[in-house]
């Protein structure tokens, strides 16, 4: 027991630059003492005193504001930083020093007996307001990005933002197919930003493909222009036309078309 209390303070230590002393973390952590709560309610639970299982995690959710149901199944090392608003379903299992934030919920979409919440693998960092439903797989070192909502098993090391949850790709491109990108964005007159080491975007991995795809088209069409010329056709030697500069404004601001929709709503 002592060892699991070691254990528990060290991990907070290294996940929270805030702790300052294990009597601070003792005394002051809603997330330690919901964690100690939890295994007493899961031992009475697991010894067939149900009724007195759930008293005691009523007890807990009072005084910590976590709600963890006494069936859930949890490893090692947990951790739930700040942890208001966290609830966990009863079927849930969450493996080795997983990290928890405010108003996380692991739940359940059906009423039906049996499996019906998440499982996270060891090292899963869930950030604050995100919802993880349904007896669905989360794989070992993922990361769920703060308020998405995940509803589909998510494999090793990937990291889930957006609702529905999407995976997105946190390696960076390759530097040549990178530079490729840069050249065809700067022909069109947008800036292809978003897709940095960070913060992984999939809207600008979206546009990223479009780019490829217009590099490739506009490869074959010069071919085509080429096989023309040899065939003693003509081709229209002036460039293709410019389009205009694509921006994203912050503030309020808005675009000339909206500013005429503006305009005649008000009229």
């Amino acid at each position: 027991m002592f060892q699991r209390l070691r254990e528990d303070i060290r991990c907070i230590f290294e996940r929270d630059p805030a702790a300052s002393s294990a009597w601070e973390i003792v005394l002051s952590y809603p997330g330690f003492h919901a964690a100690l709560h939890h295994r007493a309610a899961h031992w009475l639970w697991n010894h067939r005193l149900r009724w007195l299982a759930r008293l005691f995690a009523a007890i807990s959710r009072l005084l910590t504001g976590i709600e963890i149901h006494p069936g859930a199944r949890i490893g090692r090392r947990f951790f739930i930083d700040h942890g208001m608003g966290v609830v966990i379903g009863e079927t849930a299992e969450i493996g080795d020093d997983v990290t928890l934030y405010h108003g996380v919920t692991l739940g359940g979409t059906s009423w039906d007996r049996g499996k019906r919440h998440p499982t996270l693998g060891d090292n899963v960092v869930v950030g604050a307001g995100a919802k993880v439903l349904g007896p669905i797989e989360i794989g070992a070192g993922s990361r769920i990005g703060s308020n998405a909502v995940v509803v589909k098993d998510i494999p090793e090391g990937a990291t889930v933002v957006g609702i529905p949850g999407r995976v997105v790709n946190r390696e960076p491109p390759a530097d040549e197919d990178q530079q490729r990108r840069d050249a065809m964005a700067r022909k069109m007159g947008f800036d292809a930003y978003g897709t940095t080491r960070d913060m992984p975007d999939p809207v600008a991995s979206a546009i990223n493909c479009m780019l490829d795809h217009l590099h490739a088209t506009d490869n074959r069409l010069e071919e085509m222009c080429g096989a023309i010329k040899r065939l003693g056709g003509e081709i229209d030697e002036n460039g293709m036309p410019q389009l205009p500069d694509c921006e994203i404004n912050a503030g309020s601001a808005f675009t000339e078309r909206d500013e005429t929709a503006e305009q005649r709503l008000s009229e």
